[in-house]
């Protein structure tokens, strides 16, 4: 029954790099004991495998997150006390797609390889890409988009940011792992064209154009198995199709089976069953002592061992931990706080501004009322394992101080209560109106919550692992609140925190001005002041739809949200977000991509030209207002007419363009067949429909500017 297994092994092996590295490790292979291998594919502490000291082989140390290197902790689970672990609080990751900047990306995840490096890990769990299916999802705030080609473009310089230093990137969560609440537990079920046009890409694009060295297995189940020892996932996907010669490894406690692990492509296994903690014994992990016995038993071949041996000690080599001098690395330096700034900065998106009620100017404006407890609340323990001890966090209320000084009398006012089921606070929301009342401008910070830290990771909050939102309604009462401040001072601006949609139709037509703010890392605070006063030209655009309510959203009109007795179909097929509302012409609160600016910008000349199996788009982009700015000029294809329904019109390209005023750049965007092509899942292929196709370019899924219909015929 480990014939296909081994042949994939004997495969593998054939299209292995040649040369000196691959017979080093051979010999490495040759040199080891049985016991030593399997002890260097499974855990033996809580974020450490074994290694082989005596030839030379280290421990491998992974350590979480996608947005900052975790709180350190010795061999078990608790937090080491008295050690310098403050990091780098990067923003979270769908606030680095709403930059929808891919060199940001690759600065990113230099600061995350360099803080890892300095802090003595070798693998940083990140980044996380899961489709952002749902707006329930309480790890979205993780991801990053509901579209798989703005993920692939984000998450190939996040991986070669961390890889320049010496890190291996670990992407996960592979694959469909879409809801938390039963993540443990859901079977997933999709058509193979929604599974390879929507939840694959990003992946794909990790692997064949980052060339990750890792990658983490889902908990959920696919079509029956489970994700991290699923045969068609990994074997005949990942390793095969893609040619994936990294380390597939385990969320914690991922694995099920032994005998799926070996043969489906599990190459570490991490993490344990709860019931183990807190004194969990390593060696009865699944690929632990049963797999030792199974190969001495002869029922499981050495060559499937030697495999996962060989993609760990590839990547080992690959960073420098055998006959190699590592990095030094840097940690928390002024450049990193830096990056997370500019990260932050250019991810804030302006959602509406009736009236140029923003940007606020200084010196016209004597009193400001900060209104709302996520003004004032840090967020960087927040979230589960994703959790950041930072070094420090500028809130809201901070940054919004530090930027005015002494010139303007700022004065804060809670507004609500953050604890679970708490409703409207009359008394709270009356000292909140009077504040409001008498002062020139009212900011109000609203939205979702993180929780305070690991241990309570699921009593107050709405965005975090292990937990789904119950609904997309405004909690702690906070609609009531804002209506009543929206009355009281007409000058409001709504600022949402979050990880992504919220309800806001109770309040949103006599909101003047909106804006999106994330979870935005330890320089928050000041980027969002900065962009409020109009230091910087808020640049962000969404990464994902916002519905108006709840049951707009394809996952929750045609499909399943969470699984309906532990079975998930996602009727709602290739329909996901923007590609949903716009084919079936339903009004999103805020549509996909969408992102104002203080500034103006002006499309002009679009031209496609086509030459056999690729296509040209050019067009001008001139800043046609007063001040500097930056647009991310967004092309999507439509096709007229196909064989199987296709979404109205699909993004395939963009660039984020900085102008100064008055300034123009003409804009090219190379097109192969990718961007024509789809997977018609009735012959089981990618294809290319020769004929005519509509080029639509703009500064959103819904503000298209300038077309133009081709006729494309591809190879």
């Amino acid at each position: 029954m480990f014939a296909s297994a081994a042949l994939s092994a004997c495969s593998q092996a054939q299209q292995k790099p040649s040369g000196g590295v691959e017979d080093k490790i051979s010999a490495l292979i040759s040199q080891m004991t049985l016991e030593e291998k399997i002890g260097m594919i499974h855990a033996n502490s809580s974020f450490t495998s074994a290694g082989v000291e005596r030839l030379g082989i280290p421990e491998l140390v992974t350590s979480d997150g996608p947005h900052g290197v975790r709180i350190e902790h010795g061999r078990d689970w608790t937090p080491d006390k008295d050690v310098d672990d403050a990091a780098t609080y990067l923003p979270t990751g769908n606030s680095l797609a709403a930059t929808w900047n891919p060199q940001l990306g690759y600065d990113f995840g230099s600061v995350l390889g360099s803080e890892a490096n300095y802090r003595g890990k070798d693998v940083i769990l990140g980044p996380g890409i899961n489709i952002i299916r749902s707006p329930l999802n309480g790890r979205n705030f993780e991801y990053m988009s509901e579209d798989p080609y703005l993920i692939s473009k984000m998450v190939v310089g996040y991986i070669k940011g961390v890889q320049d230093q010496g890190i291996s990137a670990c992407v996960k969560h592979y694959a469909a792992n879409n809801e938390e609440v039963d993540r443990n537990t859901v079977d997933v079920y999709m058509s193979e064209r929604a599974l390879r046009e929507i939840y694959l890409p990003g992946f794909k694009a990790a692997v064949t154009e980052g060339d990750v060295n890792t990658i983490m297995g889902s908990y959920n189940k696919f079509r029956g198995q489970y994700a991290t020892h699923n045969e068609y996932l990994i074997n005949k996907i990942l390793k095969g199709e893609w040619g994936f010669k990294g380390v597939v490894m385990s969320d914690w406690g991922a694995v099920h089976n032994t005998m799926e692990a070996v043969k489906n492509g599990t190459d570490l296994e991490m993490g344990t069953d709860l019931s183990m903690l807190p004194n969990p014994n390593y060696n009865k992990f699944f690929m632990a002592d049963s797999l030792l016995r199974f190969v001495k038993e002869g029922k499981v071949p050495v060559s499937l061992i030697d495999d996962k041996v060989r993609r760990i000690l590839r990547i080992m080599y690959k960073t420098n931990m055998i006959d190699g001098k590592r990095q030094s690395g840097s940690f928390n330096t002024k450049e990193h706080q830096a990056t997370a700034l500019k990260v932050a900065e250019e991810s804030i998106v302006l959602l509406k501004n009736e009236g140029n009620i923003l940007p606020l100017n200084k010196d016209a404006i004597k009193s400001i009322a900060v209104i709302g407890q996520n003004a004032d609340r840090p967020n960087s323990l927040g979230g589960g394992s994703s959790q950041v001890k930072a070094k420090y966090e500028i809130t809201p209320l901070q940054g919004l101080k530090n930027l005015v000084g002494n010139s303007v009398k700022v004065e804060y006012s809670q507004g609500y209560k953050i604890e679970r089921g708490q409703q409207a606070d009359k008394k709270m929301i009356d000292k909140a109106v009077a504040l409001a009342a008498k002062s020139d401008v009212a900011i109000l910070v609203v939205g979702w919550t993180h929780g305070y830290d690991y241990a309570k990771w699921d009593d107050n909050a709405y965005d975090a692992e292990g937990v789904d939102k119950p609904n997309m309604d405004m909690p702690f009462g906070q609609d009531e609140l804002i209506k009543a401040v929206l009355k009281a001072n007409p000058k409001t601006v709504v600022v949402l925190t979050g990880g992504g949609p919220i309800d806001v139709t109770q309040w949103i037509g006599d909101a003047k001005g909106v804006l999106e703010g994330w979870y935005a890392g330890m320089e928050g605070g000041n980027a969002l002041a900065k962009v409020i006063f109009g230091q910087v030209n808020p640049s962000g655009k969404l990464p994902m739809t916002f519905p108006k309510k709840l049951q707009d959203s394809p996952a929750h009109k045609f499909g399943d949200f969470p699984g309906v007795n532990n079975v998930a179909h996602y009727k709602e097929d290739i329909f996901v977000g923007y590609r949903y509302f716009d084919t079936y012409k339903v009004d999103p609160q805020f549509e996909f991509g969408r992102g104002l600016s203080y500034t103006t910008f002006k499309y002009d000349n679009l031209n496609v030209s086509v030459n056999g199996d690729k296509a040209t788009a050019k067009l001008t982009l001139t800043n046609t207002g007063k001040m500097e700015g930056a647009e991310v000029v967004q092309l999507y294809i439509k096709q007229q007419k196909s064989t199987l329904k296709r979404p109205e019109k699909e993004l395939k390209a963009f660039q984020k363009v900085f102008l100064k005023p008055g300034e123009s750049k003409e804009l090219v965007f190379d097109l192969n067949d990718e961007a024509f092509h789809y997977f018609n899942d009735k012959e089981n292929k990618w294809v290319v429909e020769a004929g005519n196709f509509d080029v639509l370019v703009g500064g959103s899924s819904r503000d298209i500017r300038q077309q133009k219909t081709i006729a494309y015929a591809g190879k």
